[in-house]
């Protein structure tokens, strides 16, 4: 595992509530106290730490004495929690401490659960200065009960760096929360800055569990490219028609992504990350659309009457508005079907959208069975081929 911080991480999530008198200890014995979790106050009103086998986290509440009344130009969060910043009375500056060889995962949904439990008392928002993000009260709810997904923990900074036609040194803010470097990789075109995030994403996920790889030493993508990190104090000195200005304010420590040869070239690295964001086949999508209408009332009649031990999975497809940049487009997202009454479909997400998280893998949603333009079927996990799938919907019921 590449070279982490060590397993205490200073106050990194801030809770800014509107009330500026702090939760008194009965409230928060009342909110926290479990049979896992012990509460210890502190001398500071609204300070406390709660103490488990997992972390052990550190709250300390800071009274303002006018609302905060701004909120910094970095922080990405909706225009509703931007606004609930600014009227903030009360901070609780969230620090966690985990055990050696805890995964670093751990200590992070510590302090988020503790976060969400302070919001469900106060009202407020969550900053995560480490990643300049503000979540409401909602993204904790979601973030701490759906899959994990890197995106809400890490933001990703694209700077044009050099001249020419691949200028872009895109690197992440977020990784100190897991106790390890945030990542960077130079000479992008904006071609190529989709499907960098897309690997830096998956980067960014190994690191956070841990899993991240060795220095020096070349790794495997999960699409069988290989690249090598460096550490940005060696990797920086590399490269050609950078200013070091451009690293000002990022003077910490980072690690680098470099072919096996130790170079800052990544287009084969990024080659098979591109598919991902090309645009579907119109002819393929109408085939699909056709294959699903047509299938449609035998894939729900085949849904109704599945066993219920019987290993099936039963997966449409359907168009969500999301907004990557601001104007809401159209992604088609697989979810997985739990009830479908009448013309009402309920699922869980498969996968989450590819550039937001808007829509985050494993959240419940609801669609009409007409926006259907796909369908797929798996068994124990392996998805069937239109062969396979035509057979099952129309097998009986087994017994």
């Amino acid at each position: 595992m590449a070279e982490g911080s060590p397993r205490a991480v200073k106050e990194v999530y801030i809770v800014a509530t509107e009330e500026a008198e702090p939760l008194g200890p009965e409230a928060i014995g009342e909110a926290f106290e479990t049979d896992e979790v012990t509460v210890e106050l502190d001398e500071a009103p609204g300070s406390f730490r709660l103490r488990s086998a997992e972390a052990e986290i550190a709250v300390r509440f800071e009274a303002l004495e006018t609302p905060l009344g701004w909120t910094p130009e970095l922080l990405n969060g909706s225009e509703a929690a931007h606004a609930r910043l600014r009227r903030a009375r009360g901070l609780y500056r969230l620090g966690y401490d985990t055990p050696p060889g805890s995964q670093p995962t751990v200590g992070v949904f510590e302090a988020l659960w503790c976060a969400r439990g302070l919001l469900e008392h106060r009202e407020g928002v969550l900053v995560d200065a480490s990643a300049f993000k503000v979540h409401e009260e909602e993204d904790i709810r979601e973030i701490t009960e759906l899959d994990f997904d890197i995106r809400d923990h890490v933001t990703l900074h694209p700077v044009p760096a050099a001249p020419g036609d691949a200028p872009l040194w895109v690197h992440s803010h977020g990784m100190a929360k897991f106790g390890q470097r945030d990542v960077e990789i130079f000479q992008l075109s904006e071609e190529d800055l989709l499907p960098a995030e897309s690997f830096l994403h998956e980067l960014c996920t190994d690191l956070a569990f841990g899993e991240g790889p060795t220095a020096r030493t070349p790794m495997e993508t999960s699409n069988g490219e290989a690249f090598m990190l460096v550490s940005s104090e060696e990797a920086r000195h590399g490269i050609l028609r950078v200013s070091p200005d451009t690293f000002e304010g990022h003077e910490g420590e980072y690690w680098t992504v470099v072919s096996p040869e130790g170079r800052h070239t990544t287009s084969e690295l990024l080659r098979p990350y591109r598919s991902r964001f090309e645009q579907e086949d119109p002819s393929r999508s109408e085939a699909l659309a056709s294959q699903a209408a047509r299938l449609r009332p035998a894939f729900k009649a085949r849904f109704h009457r599945r066993g219920l031990m019987e290993p099936l999975t039963f997966l449409v497809r359907a168009p969500f508005e999301t907004h990557p940049d601001g104007d809401a487009v159209q992604e088609n997202l697989w979810l997985e079907v739990l009830t479908w009454e009448e013309t009402r479909i309920t699922g869980k997400l498969v996968d989450g959208a590819a550039q937001t998280t808007e829509w985050r893998k494993g959240a419940a949603v609801e669609i009409d069975e007409d926006s259907v333009n796909a369908v797929a079927m798996g068994r124990d996990g392996r998805p069937l081929d239109d062969e396979e799938m035509q057979g099952v919907l129309l097998a009986e019921r087994p017994s």
